[in-house]
């Protein structure tokens, strides 16, 4: 029997009334995935005052922050104890919870099928556990980044499959996350919101409950800007990463500093801002979100070239590494890749988190044991490499000690992550060859020639 059925004589949720729920903050609200992104969320809001119900599908999390203790690196145990102890958050994996709930937020993975094509497996799931307990004037909003029209087309149909209506009975809106984890200047709460409804009630109702958590509210006409809106900041982030990484490959022979040139350009106060060059591309989003667009581009026959050819950019640089590394073996050891020991610096997708998430470490560790090297990493904040799904054979690796003698048993170096804290003078120090990806040794004084820019 659908909702709709057990329901059939009451009147239209009273948008007034629910407005003024969420701006008195006695609505309860439920957070579906507690990782990078809802967890912080799930935080913000209690931290707001709402009662806030945090759910996710693995029950070692729900005990965690139940317990009091937080998993991931960048939120204290200090904050999720905090939470607890107001009484008015609790993490469950019970999706029944959902039906005390006035909002349900889903912050799920998207990531991208073996064919690079969106995988809303996440995103179906978790509306399908929100339609079986979906109940009349109920706001459902989706964070987790999508190709636009994702909540109109995906999850509208599966909710409207209980005989309730969008816009009439229940309620569904779009606001993208903008998490940046490590990022110590900026968090949930300061970070303003977009939010786009499938109707004017679902905005205002969205609004009303993103504003008593953020600073500043955004809206768009629809979910579709909305979701547009969130491709659009991290496709600009890729392209122009793409560009300084080819400019990077460009100055490499003319012998020209591309950090340097970087450096001198940022100077101008109008017209440039500054990105820059690396391994590769890492994260739940920048090597992932411009294929989601992509791909519903096809729909429309048109075709994202620009974007397509920032990505071949991008997807090369592992391989440009793992050539220079070559190159510098020999030249400067007389060695080959299928004879050498490396030690890769760093494994997470970018500094200070402990995410290894599409980091570019993966696919470089797989490409030198591919060539036939010995290979080991240390990273600070992965002691053990956990289960991926296009890099699981690595699953298992630890992060090997950080001393002078181990560093001198490598043949090389390669820097794929500046973690803050390690001790950049002391790896030129024991170790003959460094291939610095990140501009990390710029700091360090002598070794010159054992320093190789990459």
């Amino acid at each position: 029997m659908s909702t709709a059925d057990t329901q059939p004589d009451m009147q239209a949720p009273d948008i007034q009334s629910l407005e003024s729920a969420y701006r008195g903050r006695s609505a309860r609200v439920a957070v579906v995935g507690l990782g990078y992104v809802g967890l912080p969320l799930a935080l913000a809001l209690t931290g707001a005052g709402f009662t806030v119900t945090g759910f996710d599908i693995d029950p070692a999390k729900a005990a965690a922050l139940n317990g009091g203790r937080s998993y991931i690196r960048q939120i204290a145990d200090g904050r999720v104890a905090e939470a607890v102890a107001t009484g008015r958050f609790r993490a469950t994996t019970d999706a029944d919870a959902f039906a005390a709930c006035d909002a349900v937020i889903v912050c799920v993975p998207t990531p991208l099928s073996p064919q690079r094509e969106p995988d809303l497996s996440f995103v179906e799931a978790s509306t399908r556990l929100i339609r079986d307990r979906l109940r009349r004037g109920q706001l459902v909003i989706l964070e987790s980044t999508t190709w636009p029209g994702t909540t109109d087309e995906v999850m509208r149909p599966i909710l409207e499959e209980t005989g309730l209506a969008s816009g009439r009975d229940f309620f569904l809106a779009y606001s993208p996350e903008r998490e940046d984890p490590g990022n110590i200047d900026f968090t949930t709460s300061t970070i303003p919101k977009v939010v786009g409804g499938d109707d004017e009630g679902a905005r205002r109702l969205a609004v009303a409950l993103y504003e008593q958590v953020v600073p500043q509210v955004v809206p768009v006409s629809g979910t579709r800007a909305a979701e547009a809106t969130k491709l659009t900041e991290n496709i600009f982030r890729s392209v122009n990463i793409a560009l300084v990484n080819e400019l990077k490959i460009v100055f490499e022979p003319m012998g020209i500093d591309i950090w340097e040139v970087i450096e001198a350009a940022k100077t101008k106060p109008f017209g440039f801002m500054p990105f820059y060059p690396g391994p590769g591309l890492g994260g739940h989003c920048i090597p992932i979100d411009p294929f989601y667009l992509t791909w519903k581009a096809r729909e429309y026959q048109i075709s994202t070239r620009f974007i397509e050819l920032a990505g071949e950019v991008n997807t090369m640089m592992p391989r440009h590494v793992v050539d220079r590394l070559a190159l510098a073996l020999d030249r400067q050891a007389g060695i080959g890749l299928s004879r050498s020991r490396i030690l890769l610096v760093g494994m997470a997708y970018k500094k200070n988190v402990d995410d290894s998430r599409e980091s570019p470490g993966l696919r470089l560790m797989e490409m030198l044991l591919e060539r036939g090297a010995a290979v080991e990493y240390h990273d600070p904040f992965i002691p053990v490499l956990p289960v991926t799904r296009e890099h699981a054979a690595l699953a298992g690796r630890r992060s090997v000690e950080w001393t002078a003698e181990r560093l001198a048993g490598f043949d090389a170096a390669v820097i794929v992550t500046d973690h803050d804290g390690i001790d950049w003078q002391g790896l030129a120090a024991h170790c003959p060859l460094v291939i610095d990806t990140r501009n990390a040794m710029r700091a360090v004084e002598g070794f010159a020639d054992r320093i190789v820019k990459a």
